[in-house]
């Protein structure tokens, strides 16, 4: 064998994909419109522009202009971020600079190049980078990352994220140069001339600065040199001689140049520690002035924040700032130190100057974060000028002299009062090189290049380029343990002009001095680099030859080809990589063909190379063009790559990569395989680097080559052996074409062959001088367990079968029987016992005989059954990162099968033994475990649960699962299958995912998108439908989700009925008949008075329309909100007149829309979603630009507080607003930004509202006039923002404030009774349900001080602050000193009720009874009864009950008993007192079952409102007690109703507000129409997503909205205030749940199961609901489900946590849900008889044969299925399946839906054609049989435990038995006939060459005999069964696998059939 393949010198390898290259960005700048391209275009004349050539011309003109230009141009090329697109491409970006652009653009192999993004900026660009900058999170301590491009200019640095944020950084000082890191950006300072002339000897400047964040201030960098003598000291980074020459991100490193010593320095660059820190900003001051000195933190960071700026950009100057020296003395502390070496400060630096002259810290920081680069670069103030010249290099490049007057510094200059700038980062030396002579002679080595490279064998190096010696310095690094610390060990030198590193293949390109390229890995040499084409394209030849074309002897036969083409090609100059420079003409060899041509250009060389990305690098050639090659793979194919894997791992460092550089020239070599020779020649090298002579060897020599058309013709590849011996009747026999002649079996051997070479030839030996031969049993233990991997992965197992041959040669050679054994029982149709290697028995000895290599085969397929059948196992081998599937299946099975809970955590290496390279392996003898000593647990639900999770935790996923084999994959799908059934609700995405829920993952997918956007219901097809009448657009209510609307109420069309109701955008109908006595002119007058009435209602329309359409719409934000007009006209029939009141016939109010536009503006706004995007910018843009609309905009910013939203508005704004002093604009404003910080106590808010409220002004300041409207919202504003909160301040002073007295003039004389009521609803507020226990309040007795103002008495004097206001008492009004009740009461009584709401406190109540003697009722006014009442019901809330007698009970005894005739009763007193009293009750019954839909409240009150309109239709009993009252009684019963039937659209209730909708004359004014239209809005609120709550916040919010005195006309704000009717919204919370059809994603009906929590009234219960449907409120709750048989069951546990539940119905409630197989929705099937199951009533064979395969599409949606039944189950032209077959696909199909688990098919499929061919007998592998064996093993397993357990596996039927038996007869019937074939298999004999050998193997595999060979001599000596039991047992050979060996071990003896008195097909 010649020594070839060894040697380096021949090897070549040929570069791919050659292309020219032309930065992307120089194309684009050309057509960009940047300054420079149109001063080009003024350059030329339009009409040369634009003629025919006038392209040509611009291209001329360009290049004139541009070649300064383009001296400037500079790009950067990296591999693109995932994070810029989504899709896995491998592309490439480029950061492309000239002038002021920077263009970044895109591309790869596969899609031209486009632009991301260009930027275009005021001054010349100086660096543009990429830069990724942490943005550390608020909540949490991890790190969001964000991905920038900085553009660097002279003055700042402009950093815009990909996001599209824009930041621009003003710079303190020049910059020589910026570098990205892991923490942000690494700034240089620039030097200049003059810091040594100002600084202090010895006292240097900060060179190096850190800047984490474009925000953040730029820092100086602490640097922790590595002293010689003592500990490392540190030091700002202040040494003007270090450069910095590299930064890199991963390690965080920065390699550094010393310009005087002339060395290089790796620094690790780290966060700063605290100690760190504190030792820089301490003051280091001594005498001897050490390097550090006097430069401390104080003045010299003043320094920088000062330094000015006289070099703007295109000013003259530059350089005066960083002149300025400034000597640096610490804190304020050090102050006396400072002044005593104050004269040598004095003298020695007059560049002195502090930070009195600059704004302070906070303030630069505030400048730089507003984003305005000018102002955070503060110019110096007289003072500090400085004495000094300095050289100024202007922008042209010359040196001018700038003198600067001089001025003496100011004493002034040292007041020490600044803080220093903390340093962020710190920079630890690591390594740096030793200094040599040489350096100190040649000052110019600064390395020009530095990158990092790993080599094969995963070592790391950093490298750098140092052009001036030409060579490349390699310094190989290791990270220790705890990865922080980087050690530098060796340093190695490479001769290099050039070189960069090319990430992805592990090596880098080096351009030799010569001019060739060489690749090396690492350190190490691999290769010459061939460009094709380098040359040919660049000769021009004149004659007719274009290219230039290789001199070659032809071949006359392809078997030299190979050998004689390497040599050539190092003889001939041609091929080497580049032309080495020999002087102008290049002389060849063989030249004389080239003599009659002349060269137009001397050729080109490379010069340099750059841009590496991946495996591909730009070569810049001499001549200015640039070409782009890409480097090849070290392998393509999957199996090749997987060996090398596993020879890396196992083999020493050098020995691998020894392998890895040859195996790489070899398969890389010019014209090398194409991708499906590769494992032919990876064998044939692998092999002979072992020690083979593989042209000796029959199968290896017949893989070499492709299918060619003729063998003659193929060029033979080139091959590495280059024996001279073979001739090309070899090469012929050898090819596939001779094969294919012959066609006889794979690798039997050829007649003519085994003539030339019989076995016995001496050649067949193994060199013993081969590299690798020593390692020959490691190696192939390492692809024996990378077979074993291959073997469970379907997708690779195809590739096992190349891989078994080379196995099945080196196990035959190292005399391995078991393992030749195990190899041909997988392949037995592949393997034939044919010739072996001879290895001498002397070499034996030199070859490594790992400990690891035992003599039983690992075989992961035989664990796997071990485990099933419940044989203790030792663990099974692994190679990490290699034997993943291995890995993942053994620790499944560990988990699962046997139960070891702790398999994936701690007892990993029971289960998994991992081999490492040259550990001894097994130090003592593995002990087999018994299986007792696991703690087996049967409740396999958890361990199924555990199992998924771990998958997932893996990162396995369905995919995965599917290139399982079946029968071990059968156990994760059981899992799977019984997780699916009980999943948990809190299990991840990819959880779900892998169990095949996807309604939970889409579920739990909503999470996380809730989360990063608040998008609602997003992927949901829930858009309001279009309408296209424009009339309906306009009414507002269009944005009702119709689909679930459709879902609630499916039935009537009574949304549209409301929609009628609540519209106010069209003209009404005012029909007046003409009586004929009325004159025309009345007439009109009459019409006008009818549309009067009938705008009451109109105008009372939006409170309702509010509550109806609330939340109901997400805004377009470059849209304004559209709001609905208020239409206050009307229409006449029969001609359809115009009706208006503006006409001037009669008298209208003045400003009587104000209030209902009002309204309206609020209805609109409330529409909006909680959860849309809605910012500051978008509230503004909806101002109105007309006077008139300023009232809906108030109304508008109303409801953008009660939905959240009012909280971006930035608080400038809300300034704005309320200084404009519009009334209704301030109410508004206060009310919404109140209500949107309910309960927070905000303090801004509390000062805005402050400012309103005269008694929370101090008393002394001056009285600003509040209209009273304004004042009123604000006490009711103080009660939102601090409800709850107990506040003793607020408390007080509202407390006061419901008894203020009126003023002395005018004030507080109006209105005064809302006033008062708004500060008892803010006092009850503030105090909610604190009940006895307020806080330090004792002793403002707040309880009696309420009663007092509800029943009257003696006025206390006035405490405090507000006894100044209240002195003089006032002119209009004369109450004397006795409170005022009329006034004070509704307020008290609320305050009362909502201080002590819910805390059944019974004294309390009692001062709350009505009176109980006639007399007393007289004093009180029938409505505050009313109150009285309400208040009493709430405090007393649990017994509140809902039927009449409870309602009944609250009307005192006197009024219910017989009445003595003797009495002067006022019947009138007693009619008015019941009737308020119940009204009262009834509206606390409302309150107490708010949103709870309870039929018992619903009927009682039902029954309260038919009473109250009797009433009211006998006109006697309505007069005795006041139409108005009875009005009133009845909208308060009617308002409670809609409350407790609130969202649900109850059918009564709604007849009910349509028949008030309808009354409109006489006493029915405005209020009362407000209050039905409420109670209609509240029926349907949200448009029935959304109901009342009865949390204490809701009821307050409710009774504020709902108090029962409603305005008698629109401007009626007397006695409450209009806009508090919207506080309702604070009482509605969503609770409705949408089931949506996960796969059509349309909402649908699904069964749920609710289940209550027991309480004291009604124990646990559960009822059914059918969904879409409201939920009764989350805490009364225990569970929701969704109940089965048509959905997936899907269980919410709310006795955890119900935190997973709300967040579902705050996004719309949508729950997604999963239709089973074979069952329709309810919509389609509601009663559920077209069910495929309902067809049958047993699950067993007639529902098969009922079963039409046709039917399919109705039961499932899964395309796959359907296509199934479509051509595997009909019986079609085109295929004629047998129709047993077709019945037996339909089975599996049916079985498959029935038992919801399609994914099923495949494996029911793949076991019948396994079974199948198994009785054909056209095996050709045992794989199948391994699986089925698996399945079964699992079946018995199940079975065995007990028929309990049946259930649960997956293979339930019958179908599985069936297979199992035709399996046994066709085996059995095998052995009968074949008995002979056993025997002599187990006596070792050689093996039958025929089917035999197949069905023999089959025979072994699936009855789990193991290898007998040397056993047989045992079993044969048997005589009896029971020697043969005990014998076998030693074997582990199931014991009815054992029976069917009896009759052929115990010799065919007559009655060996009945040995055991009964026949064997029992078994």
């Amino acid at each position: 064998m010649s020594e070839v393949v060894y040697e380096e010198t021949a090897t070549m390898i040929a570069a791919g994909e050659l292309q020219s290259f032309v930065p992307f960005g120089r194309e684009h700048c050309k057509n960009h419109p940047n300054a420079f391209n149109l001063q080009l275009r003024e350059l030329q004349p339009a009409s040369e522009l634009w003629s025919s050539d006038g392209a040509a011309g611009l291209v001329g003109s360009l290049q004139e202009v541009s070649l300064q230009e383009r001296e400037r141009e500079c790009w950067q090329l990296r591999k693109g971020c995932k994070g810029v697109r989504e899709e896995d491409v491998e592309f490439e970006e480029e950061l492309y600079t000239a002038g002021t652009v920077v263009v970044w653009s895109q591309g790869s192999r596969t899609q031209a190049s486009n632009v991301y993004k260009a930027f275009t900026v005021d001054s010349p660009v100086q660096q543009a980078l990429w830069c990724t900058f942490a943005v550390p999170q608020s909540k949490k301590d991890e790190e969001e990352v964000e991905q920038t491009v900085c553009i660097v200019q002279s003055s700042c640095v402009n950093v815009h994220t990909v996001t599209g944020k824009d930041f621009i950084s003003p710079l303190p000082f020049q910059v020589s140069n910026v570098w990205a890191t892991k923490f942000g950006l690494l700034l240089e300072r620039k030097n200049t001339a003059t810091d040594a002339q100002l600084g202090i000897p010895g006292e240097p400047l900060p060179t190096v600065f850190s800047m984490l964040h474009p925000l953040d201030e730029i820092a100086p960098v602490v640097c922790k040199p590595t002293a010689l003598f003592e500990g490392s000291h540190v030091q700002y980074a202040s040494d003007a001689t270090m450069k910095i020459v590299f930064s890199c991100c991963q390690p965080s490193v920065v390699v550094s140049y010393d310009t005087v010593q002339g060395i290089h320095s790796v620094w690790a660059l780290r966060k700063v520690t605290q100690d760190e820190r504190s030792t820089v900003l301490r003051c280091t001051v001594d005498p001897i002035g050490t390097p550090l000195g006097l430069m401390a933190s104080g003045l010299l960071t003043s320094h920088l924040r000062n330094i000015s700026r006289l070099d703007s950009p295109g000013g003259s100057g530059a350089g005066a700032g960083t002149g300025a020296s400034a000597v640096g003395t610490s804190s304020p502390l050090h102050y006396s130190a400072l002044h005593s070496h104050q004269n040598r400060i004095m003298t020695s630096s007059p560049g002195i100057h502090s930070r009195v002259h600059s704004p302070s810290i906070s303030n630069m920081a505030a400048l730089s974060r507003a984003h305005s680069p000018g102002m955070a670069a503060p110019s110096f103030s007289g003072a500090a000028r400085f004495n000094t010249s300095f050289h100024s290099p202007s922008l042209r490049g010359h040196h001018g002299l700038l003198p600067s007057p001089n001025s003496t510094v100011n004493d002034t200059m040292l007041v020490p009062e600044m803080e220093p700038i903390v340093p962020d980062l710190c920079m630890e030396q690591l390594w740096s090189e030793t200094v040599t002579a040489g350096c100190y002679r040649e000052m110019s080595s600064q390395a020009s290049k530095v990158f990092l490279t790993s080599d094969l064998c995963e070592n790391r190096y950093l490298c750098f380029l140092v052009e001036s010696h030409q060579q490349l310095r390699c310094v190989k690094f290791i990270e220790s343990n705890n990865t922080s610390q980087l050690i530098f060990t060796s340093v190695a030198t490479i001769p290099a002009k050039d070189a960069e590193p090319l990430q992805n293949i592990d090596a880098m390109l080096v351009l030799e001095a010569c001019g060739s390229l060489v690749l090396y890995t690492g350190i190490t040499r691999v290769s010459k680099v061939f460009v094709p084409g380098l040359l040919s394209p660049t000769f021009s030849l004149s004659n007719s030859v274009s290219h230039f074309s290789t001199p070659m002897e032809s071949v006359s036969t392809p078997a030299y080809a190979g050998s004689r083409h390497l040599q050539r090609l190092d003889e001939a100059a041609m091929p080497s990589p580049v032309t080495e420079l020999r002087g102008p003409n290049i002389k060849h060899h063989e030249g004389s063909f080239l003599e009659d041509y002349t060269f137009q250009h001397a050729t080109p060389y490379i010069h340099a190379l750059r841009d590496p990305v991946c495996n591909r690098v730009t070569l810049e050639l001499s001549s200015g063009a640039m070409l782009r090659i890409s480097i090849p793979e070290i392998a393509t194919s999957e199996l090749v790559r997987k060996c090398l894997q596993a020879i890396r791992f196992i083999l020493p460092k050098e020995a691998a990569m020894k392998v890895l550089v040859k195996w790489y020239n070899i398969y890389n070599a010019p014209g090398g395989p194409s991708a499906h020779a590769e494992w032919n020649l990876f064998v044939t090298c692998f092999m002979t680097l072992m020690g083979y002579n593989t042209e000796r060897l029959v199968w290896t020599r017949n893989l070499h080559f492709e299918v060619p058309l003729s063998p003659v013709i193929a060029a033979k590849k080139a091959r590495p052996s280059d024996g001279g011996s073979e001739e090309d009747l070899d090469y012929l026999l050898g090819s596939h074409y001779h094969r294919q002649m012959n066609s006889q079996p794979f690798c039997s051997n050829n007649i003519l062959t085994e003539t030339m070479f019989s076995p016995s030839t001496p050649s067949l030996k193994l060199d013993s001088s081969a590299p690798l031969f020593p390692h020959i049993p490691a190696l192939f233990y390492v692809l024996h367990l990378l077979y074993q991997e291959l073997q469970l992965d379907e997708l690779q197992r195809a590739r096992a079968s190349s891989l078994v041959c080379l196995l099945q040669q080196l196990a035959r050679d190292l005399q391995l029987e078991e393992y030749v054994d195990l190899y041909w029982r997988d392949y037995p149709s592949l393997i034939g016992f044919t010739e072996s290697c001879v290895i001498d028995q002397a070499l034996i000895g030199q070859m490594q005989r790992p400990s690891f290599l035992r003599e039983e085969p690992p075989c992961v397929l035989s664990w796997l059954s071990s485990c099933l059948r419940g044989e203790e196992m030792p663990p099974f081998p692994c190679l990490p990162g290699i034997c993943q599937r291995t890995r993942l299946m053994v620790l499944s099975y560990a988990l699962y099968i046997i139960g070891d809970e702790n398999a994936t955590s701690t007892d990993i290496s029971k289960y998994l033994a991992k081999l490492s390279a040259g550990q001894k392996y097994y130090a003592s003898e593995p002990h087999y475990r018994r299986l007792s000593s696991v703690k087996v647990k049967f409740s396999s639900e958890s361990l199924a649960e555990q199992l998924v999770v771990w998958l997932t935790s893996q990162g396995f996923t369905l995919k995965d699962l599917e290139s399982v084999p079946f029968g071990v994959a059968l156990p994760i799908r059981e899992a799977i299958y019984r997780c699916r059934e009980r999943p948990c609700s809190d299990w991840s995405e990819e959880v779900c995912l892998l169990i095949g829920r996807q309604d939970l993952t889409k579920q739990a997918h909503k999470m996380t998108l809730a989360k990063s956007k608040a998008s609602v219901g997003s992927g949901l097809s829930l858009e309001p439908p279009v309408t296209t009448e424009a009339d309906e657009e306009e009414d507002g209510m269009s944005d009702i989700i119709q689909e679930v609307t459709g879902l609630i109420w499916s039935q009537d069309l009574r949304v549209q009925e409301v929609r009628r109701l609540l519209q106010s955008s069209r003209p009404v109908r005012v029909s007046v008949v003409q009586l004929p006595e009325v004159s025309d002119h009345e007439y009109i007058e009459e019409k006008e008075n009818k549309l009067l009435q009938l705008c009451q209602r109109t105008m009372a329309l939006p409170v309702g329309r509010g509550l109806f359409t609330l939340f109901s719409y997400h805004p377009v934000l470059t849209e304004p909100l559209p709001v609905p007009k208020l239409n206050l006209t009307g229409r006449a029939p029969p001609r359809n007149t115009m009706v208006d009141l503006n006409s001037g016939n009669i008298d209208v109010p003045t400003n009587m829309t104000s209030w209902p536009s009002f309204h309206n503006g609020v209805a609109a706004g409330l529409k909006i979603a909680p959860a849309s995007q809605v910012d500051s910018a978008w509230i503004a843009y909806n101002k109105p630009k007309i006077p008139e609309l300023a009232n809906e905009y108030a109304g508008f910013l109303m409801a953008l507080g009660l939905n959240g939203h009012l909280t971006k508005l930035a608080t400038l704004n809300i300034h704005d607003y309320l200084t404009k002093g519009h009334e209704m604009t301030s109410i508004g404003l206060l009310l919404g930004v109140s209500s949107a910080k309910l309960g927070t106590m905000d303090m801004s808010i509390t000062r805005l509202l402050s400012i309103h409220i005269p008694a929370l002004l101090p008393p002394t300041s001056t009285e600003l006039d509040v209209p009273h409207n304004v004042q009123v919202a604000a006490v009711i504003g103080v009660g939102l923002v601090y409800q709850g909160t107990g506040h003793r301040h607020n408390a007080e002073v509202l407390l006061s404030e419901i008894g203020r007295p009126p003023g002395p003039e005018m004030e507080y004389c109006t209105d005064r009774e809302s006033y008062s009521l708004a500060a008892g609803l803010a006092l009850g507020m503030v105090c909610l349900g604190h009940g006895s226990n307020l806080i330090g309040m004792t002793d403002l007795n707040v309880p009696e001080q309420l009663y007092q103002y509800m029943v009257g008495g003696h006025r206390r004097a006035q405490a405090g602050a507000s006894r100044e206001r209240h002195k003089s008492p006032s002119y209009q009004i004369k109450e004397g000193d006795t409170i005022n009740v009329d006034v004070t009461c509704p307020g008290a009584t609320l305050a009362l009720a909502m201080i002590y709401l819910k805390t059944n406190n019974r004294s309390i109540a009692d001062w709350l009874k009505p009176p109980d003697t006639w007399f007393l009722l007289d004093f009180i006014k029938p409505e505050f009864l009313l109150l009285r009442t309400l208040a009493r019901c709430i405090i007393m809330w649990d017994e509140i009950l809902p039927n009449t007698e409870w309602v009944k009970s609250n009307i005192p005894q006197i009024m219910r008993g017989t009445f003595d005739p003797s009495e002067d009763i006022n019947m009138e007193t007693m009619a008015q007192a019941q009737d308020y009293i119940t009204a009262g009750a009834c509206m606390a019954l409302g309150l107490r079952f708010a949103g709870s839909a309870n039929s018992d409240a619903f009927d009682c009150l039902y029954e309260f409102a038919r009473t109250f309109m009797k009433i009211m239709s006998f006109a006697g009993t309505a007069a005795v007690t006041g139409y108005y009252n009875l009005q009133t009684g009845l909208s308060m019963i009617l308002l409670a109703m809609s409350m407790v039937m609130s969202g649900t659209g109850n059918l009564k209730v709604l007849q009910l507000c349509r028949f008030f909708h309808k009354r409109t004359g006489g006493e029915m004014n405005y209020g009362f129409h407000m209050a039905h239209h409420m109670a209609l809005g509240l029926l349907f609120l949200g448009g029935g997503r959304y109901t009342l709550s009865t949390s204490n916040s809701a009821i307050a919010a409710l009774l504020c909205a709902l108090y029962p005195h409603f305005p008698a006309h629109s401007t009626d704000n007397r006695y409450h205030l209009q806009a508090l009717r919207h506080l309702a919204v604070l009482a509605a919370e969503p609770r409705l749940l949408v089931p949506v059809d996960v796969d059509s994603l349309k909402p649908c009906y699904a069964l749920l199961e609710v289940t209550y929590k027991g309480t004291k009234w009604y124990d646990e219960t559960t009822v059914e609901l059918m969904a879409p449907t409201m939920l009764p409120e989350l805490h009364l709750l225990k569970r929701v489900k969704v109940k089965g048989p048509r959905y997936w069951e899907l269980s919410v546990d709310l006795s955890k946590e119900t935190q997973h539940l709300k967040s579902i119905l705050s996004r719309d409630g949508v729950l997604y849900v999963k239709l089973r197989a074979g069952q329709l929705p309810y919509k389609d099937d509601p009663q559920g008889w077209k069910s495929l199951l309902a067809s049958t009533v047993n699950h067993r064979n007639p529902g098969v044969r009922a079963f039409k395969p046709e039917a399919i599409s109705t039961f499932t949606s899964e395309p796959a299925l359907v296509s199934f039944a479509e051509f595997f189950c009909k019986a079609s032209d085109e295929i004629k399946h047998r129709d047993d077959t077709l019945v037996l696909f339909s089975a599996m199909l049916y079985e498959c839906v029935t038992q919801e688990c399609p994914e099923m098919l495949p494996t029911y499929i793949a076991i019948e054609q396994a079974v199948g061919a198994l009785r054909r007998g056209d095996l050709q592998q045992t794989f199948p049989l391994w699986q089925m064996r698996l399945v079964v093993e699992l079946w018995d397993s199940r079975v065995l435990r007990g028929p309990t357990n049946r259930h649960d596996a997956l293979l339930t039927s019958e179908f599985l038995p069936v297979m199992k038996n035709m399996v046994d007869v066709a085996l059995d019937g095998w052995l009968k006939d074949n008995g002979s074939v056993l025997r002599s298999y187990m006596r070792g004999e050689a093996l039958p060459k025929n089917a035999q050998s197949i069905a023999l193997a089959c025979f072994l595999v699936y009855r789990s005999i193991p290898c007998l060979r040397n056993t047989n001599t045992q079993l044969e000596s048997c005589s009896s069964l029971g020697d043969l039991l005990s014998r076998s047992s030693q074997l582990r050979i199931p014991l009815r696998d054992l029976l069917r060996l009896v009759p052929v071990l115990l010799g065919s003896a007559p009655g060996a059939q009945t040995l055991l008195g009964f026949p064997l097909q029992a078994f």
